[in-house]
């Protein structure tokens, strides 16, 4: 999408979901001031913030969490996140959006090799 991402992610280890979120999205939020910075410095101008605590802002105050606590959650939002791009008109078939692990459950593609199937 060009304006969000979807993410569903498994913690392991003793960390709270909140902490993982938190470094998640400030480490993000370094990356994408960096990079416009170096590439596309006009750009960058659209994240200035008006906060006090920030100078650009990248991503959504309290972005929406949801726990995945059952299958039948996890199946309808992974369903909702490959379709997204579709219900968009970005793309006919949820594995033909580059961005999207639809295609790794489609036929195994994993271009970033990160991705793990819910079953594993």
């Amino acid at each position: 999408m060009n304006n969000h991402v979807h993410l569903i992610w498994q913690i392991k280890g003793d960390y709270k979901p909140s902490e993982i979120q938190k470094r998640f999205l400030e480490n993000t939020s370094k990356q994408i001031k960096k990079d416009l910075e170096l590439y596309h410095v006009e750009v960058l101008k659209i994240f200035a913030s008006t906060q006090r605590d920030r100078s650009y802002h990248f991503w959504k105050r309290r972005p929406l969490s949801i726990e995945l606590f059952t299958p039948k959650v996890f199946d309808q939002k992974l369903d909702y996140i490959h379709y997204n791009p579709v219900n968009a008109g970005i793309c006919e078939y949820p594995e033909q959006y580059s961005y999207s692990s639809a295609r790794f459950y489609y036929d195994g593609t994993d271009e970033w090799n990160m991705l793990t199937h819910l079953d594993e």
